[in-house]
């Protein structure tokens, strides 16, 4: 796919310039937690595109996958992992990361991050996929926040860490296959250049290409669509999990309803309260992620319905409310009373498994470049997420990563390398077209033809429709955040197109209509975006 180098016209002589030993792109928990380990060895700056509390590790509400009880193993969770990866998993980054969990929970413990506690241990529940309870909550529904202030309260009390907000990255610079920082654009200095011996990108969230997503606002894709651009390997987008539960109120922002109210007893039913799920998989409601969307997805067209139902009436009520503080007032602020009413969900894109090519050190193939969260395929979760294992690969990355960074950076001492870079573009002579009309056009092509279930003619389409934005939007030179989102999102969302239309088979979250079946003689490979 043709695209051109950088998103705006620069002459890095006539800007403005900050050094820094480590750069870090994204404020989730792996950017977070890189940053803790980069600043033992110099100078820590985190670029947020908005606030802290947008991140996606903010707005979660699973918890943390982690080897704790004395009847669960590592061995049964990496099974579990495996199991769910659909035979795309990286075993060693597999091991490595479920091995490495007890040592990240336990740092996070030292820092005061509240987990709910069962006695003197931390309670454990059990999610889709996962044949033990192992998965660790912190404020009943709302772990992702409480990571996220506690990695948060650590950063701001670092003295080598400082957090830039509101500062838009529109492209990683880069000379000879070497990154030397960033070109962004804050609202009040407008374009700058950031320079860094280090970069490590955890700007990953993806489901705003999707009309229906879990995803905060900010999800528009800039992670992935900038290292591209920078040519950065990415694998693996076909793979966009889609979370089975998001509440639907028409008309309303999407909202997640936690898998751990599965885990923890709910019902997926119809209209009459009558489950289903057991029609679709042994486990029924705790049947992997892409097993319940997909069954959701069939039951809401076989039914001609815009959802299905949860049903929490059986559960103690003081329970629910104790346990999930988030989704009962969500559900009241509805006037969804869940001691009598059936709650109305359907499934949301939620979490991009693919991403950014990265070794078992969370290296690209650009040096000085690292990638984290996710922003990274690292292998982990192959073509489908176990629940709850996105914060504990965001925490073990993150160390890693930032780990990497210090040691390259206390090896490496002197100035921080800078380059002039001239980068021209001529002005486009085609119509400009509205870019908001584009961007919502671009999130309902995308979520009606490379959604839940995929076909080949529908991906060939949206193709050809985005390549007809692309040539509108992608010749133009923008000075706004918006517009720079559309374009990230017209990169990513035909790469993630492409790559769809390459896997002629069904795995994982990936499911096309007219290759229903699996085939791992031609296809248990990953697919590099072209």
């Amino acid at each position: 796919m043709e695209t051109r180098r950088y998103l705006a016209r620069m002459d890095t002589r006539e800007l403005g310039h900050l050094y820094t030993d480590c750069l870090i792109i994204g404020g989730g928990v792996a950017g977070l937690r890189a940053a803790l380990e980069a600043a033992d060895a110099g100078s820590v700056l985190v670029l947020v595109k908005d606030k802290l509390i947008e991140s996606n590790t903010y707005h979660a509400q699973g918890g943390i996958a982690v080897v704790q009880e004395e009847d669960d193993t590592f061995e049964s969770h990496i099974s579990d992992t495996l199991d769910t990866g659909c035979g795309l998993c990286n075993k060693k980054v597999v091991e490595l990361v479920v091995r490495g969990g007890p040592a990240q929970l336990e740092q996070l413990r030292k820092w005061s991050a509240p987990f709910d506690m069962d006695g003197s241990k931390i309670a454990v529940g059990r999610e889709g996929g996962h044949k033990q309870a192992r998965v660790v909550h912190a404020l009943g529904d709302a772990t992702g926040r409480a990571v996220s202030e506690c990695l948060t309260e650590q950063v701001r009390n670092n003295t080598a860490i400082k957090i830039f907000e509101n500062c838009f990255c529109i492209d990683l610079l880069t000379e000879d296959g070497t990154c030397l920082g960033v070109l962004c654009h804050h609202p009040k200095h407008g374009l700058q250049c950031i320079w860094a011996r280090r970069t490590i990108l955890a700007a990953g969230g993806a489901g705003q290409i999707w009309r229906e997503t879990t995803n905060p606002a900010g999800a528009t894709a800039d992670g992935l669509a900038m290292a591209y651009r920078a040519g950065a390997v990415l694998t693996d987008l076909e793979f966009m999990q889609f979370h089975p539960t998001t509440l639907y109120i028409a008309g309303a922002e999407r909202k997640l309803v936690t898998e751990a109210l599965r885990g923890a007893g709910a019902y997926l039913v119809d209209a009459r309260g009558k489950r289903f799920m057991s029609d679709y998989h042994k486990q029924a409601e705790l049947a992997p992620r892409d097993v319940v969307s997909r069954a959701i997805f069939d039951f809401m067209a076989r039914e001609e319905t815009t959802n299905a139902y949860l049903d929490v009436r059986h559960l103690d009520q003081k329970f629910f409310h104790k346990r999930f503080p988030t989704i009962s007032n969500l559900c009241k602020s509805f006037d969804i009373d869940v001691a009598k009413d059936l709650i109305p969900v359907r499934p949301s894109a939620h979490y991009m498994v693919g991403g950014v090519k990265v070794d078992i050190n969370g290296r690209t193939n650009i040096e000085h470049l690292s990638c984290c969260g996710e922003a990274a395929a690292t292998g982990l979760h192959g073509g489908n997420r176990l629940a709850s294992n996105s914060l504990l690969e965001g925490l073990v990355f993150g160390h890693i990563c930032g780990v990497a960074a210090a040691q390259d950076i206390a090896a490496n001492h002197g100035e921080v390398e800078r380059q002039r870079i001239v980068y021209e573009i001529a002005d486009s002579q085609r119509t400009q077209l509205d870019i908001p009309d584009v961007t919502n056009s671009l999130r309902s092509v995308v979520w009606r033809n490379v959604g839940i279930e995929r076909q080949g003619q529908r991906l060939e389409e949206t193709i050809e429709i985005i390549d007809f934005w692309r040539r509108y939007v992608m010749d133009k030179v923008f000075n706004d955040p918006a517009d720079w989102q559309c374009q990230n999102m017209l990169t990513v969302s035909r790469l993630i197109a492409w790559s769809a239309l390459q896997r002629r088979e069904s795995r994982g979250v990936h499911y096309r209509g007219d290759f229903p079946e699996r085939d791992d003689e031609n296809f248990q490979l990953h697919i590099e975006a072209e």
